[in-house]
């Protein structure tokens, strides 16, 4: 007889998944322990494992659909068997494709959507993702066609971070094939092509480079659509939501000398740099947040409706950004650890958020985070809590500026850095001494190698 395989529940929070990809198809021979399609929860791409022996007789459900928990997906079976599909029960399929209107008059602006989760622009305000309305509205860039593809008609889909990634390795993605859902290129997509050469434009001379159509000069958007959010985008629009209307939210800011800390990493990455270990400036602040945590153990607490929790280690949390959102690994006991076993496990835990192969205990039970958006060129934001945590630590870039050592005026390079507290745990002054704290450690980078 054959078995139904229904959908799973993959995590505690999971409701609903999205299937992304089918591993076996109709006809594959199957074993227990294969993996026969890849799912979407709200966090990651899991596996959907097979505990029978036979061959996959059918499929219920297409790709880019989004199942409830419990309905059917599969079925497995003797070969030649026949078996009738089920009623799976409705649910949001995403469109692969755009579906052209006609255009319309102008309208009044639209308000403009909201920037990354946990980012903030100015203190005291939020950048709450949008979620998505009734109406259609205008599309992404990211889904504009290609002005290096020569055609105003196709409409190539791409994830901001793969475009992005495409423009800095001089990519031409509309050569491209994605493996997203429904087509969509990600950044995987790029880093192949970077290594095949697939979508290597031919080379231009500088005439043609001059008359190439500038970005500022695109043609009118002529088409509009209403683009389903992904599971891992709704859950961050709501928990983004219940985080700055229910958590009473002040911000902090204070600035530290980078000198010490810049000139201890680059002396211990010369004589790492045979090993192939490169210590980051995050590595040195995940384990002084720890540090700090430590010496202020009442940032490291949770507002429970009975009461306030308090956690008897520091299991810090850190922002990895996504193509369509964001996820927060978890560097469990991070105050017993040390900079080289952090160092190697933060990259270990972002390669495997970026693929979506998290485990739940990877990114889940985190008692503080931090989001650093340094790298990408921003000095100074703030950050929206991530419940149930009482605080999190926005990091911004280093900047060169005059500062005054010894009573002269130098230039020194100095590192931003806001905290945003849950008022329910954390007082001003508890905040103020935590950042003390965190202050000395990282002017003082020897004491994160004891």
């Amino acid at each position: 007889m054959a078995q139904i395989i229904d959908m799973p529940k993959l995590s505690d929070t999971m409701t609903v998944g999205t299937l992304v990809k089918w591993l076996k198809q109709e006809g594959d021979a199957v074993k227990s322990g294969d993996m026969l399609a890849e799912i979407e929860t709200a966090k990651a791409t899991m596996g959907l494992e097979s505990f029978f022996d036979g061959v996959l007789l059918r499929q219920f459900v297409k790709v880019g659909t989004q199942i409830p928990i419990g309905a059917p997906l599969c079925a497995v079976g003797k070969k030649g068997e026949k078996v009738e599909a089920p009623v799976v029960p409705s649910a949001p399929e995403r469109p692969v494709a755009a579906t052209p209107v006609r255009p319309s008059p102008p309208s009044p602006p639209a308000p403009v959507p909201a920037g990354p989760p946990l980012v903030a622009k100015q203190p005291g305000t939020t950048a709450v993702p949008r979620i998505p309305a009734s109406t259609p509205q205008p599309a992404p860039l990211s889904d504009l066609p290609s002005p290096a593809s020569g055609s105003s008609t196709k409409r190539t889909r791409i994830s901001p971070l793969a475009r992005k990634l495409a423009a800095e390795k001089g990519l031409d993605y509309a050569l491209l094939k994605g493996s997203g859902p429904g087509g969509r290129i990600v950044q995987a997509d790029i880093l192949a092509a970077e290594k095949s050469g697939a979508a290597t434009p031919p080379s231009r001379s500088p005439s043609a480079l001059a008359a190439a159509p500038s970005l500022l000069a695109r043609s009118p958007i002529q088409t509009e659509e209403l683009v389903p959010v992904s599971n891992i985008r709704a859950t961050i629009a709501r928990r983004l939501v219940e985080s700055k209307t229910q958590i009473p939210h002040f911000y902090l800011e204070i600035e530290i000398d980078a000198d010490p800390l810049l000139a201890l990493r680059a002396q211990l990455n010369r004589g790492l740099e045979k090993d192939g270990v490169k210590l980051s400036v995050n590595d040195f602040i995940l384990k002084a947040s720890a540090g700090a945590l430590r010496a202020v153990p009442t940032v490291n607490c949770s507002w429970e409706n009975e009461g306030i929790r308090h956690h008897a280690a520091a299991h810090v949390s850190f922002a990895v950004a996504l193509d369509d959102g964001l996820i927060t690994p978890v560097i469990r006991d991070t105050h017993l650890k040390t900079i080289f076993q952090i160092s190697t496990e933060a990259r270990e835990l972002a390669g495997l958020a970026k693929a979506r192969k998290l485990k739940p205990e990877q990114y889940t039970g985190g008692t503080f985070c931090i989001s650093n958006l340094g790298m990408l060129g921003i000095a100074r934001f703030t950050a929206i809590i991530n419940p149930p945590n009482a605080a999190i630590l926005a990091i911004g870039m280093t900047v060169k500026k005059p500062v005054v050592k010894d009573d002269r005026i130098v230039i020194g390079q100095c590192l931003s850095l806001f905290l945003s507290c849950d008022h329910r745990v954390v007082d001003g002054a508890t905040g103020a001494k935590y950042l003390a704290a965190l202050k000395e450690l990282l002017e003082k980078p020897a004491l994160l190698l004891v």
